[in-house]
């Protein structure tokens, strides 16, 4: 019997947000995996993740309130988390939110507009899902 790995995805509404979930989801080949955006998030969406990830393009982005406050009373030590934005101020705060769940944060993704995205997001993939 196979053990399925599970993946989630939580993103903002913005569509360049959108568009690189679609590419992890894509890329995330071995891994059953639900994308939601933080509004529709429920904390039970967590519990069966092996790995999670979170997107916003802008920081303090009111839908991930729940989450936020979510992660300061749950312990992810035994998890990852890949936190992806197209900006620099929404990463900071997005690491910030994980702060006291002990999650392994290995690498974040920057990507700038004019980056190609694909490419970027899969060599990003690779080293976190080592």
């Amino acid at each position: 019997m196979s053990v399925e790995k599970k993946a989630l995805i939580i993103t903002d509404e913005s569509e360049s947000i959108q568009s690189a979930a679609k590419i992890i989801f894509d890329a995330l080949t071995e891994f059953n995996v639900i994308t939601c955006t933080a509004v529709n998030f429920k904390g039970t969406d967590l519990l069966p993740a092996d790995i999670f990830f979170l997107g916003s393009e802008n920081p303090e982005h009111e839908s991930f309130a729940y989450l936020k406050d979510l992660f300061l009373h749950i312990n992810l030590a035994s998890r990852k988390c890949g936190i992806f934005s197209t900006n620099e101020t929404a990463i900071q705060y997005l690491c910030g939110m994980l702060k006291d769940s002990e999650v392994n944060l290995n690498e974040l993704l920057l990507n700038k507009e004019n980056e190609e995205k694909k490419e970027l997001i899969k060599n990003w993939l690779s080293g976190l899902l080592k």
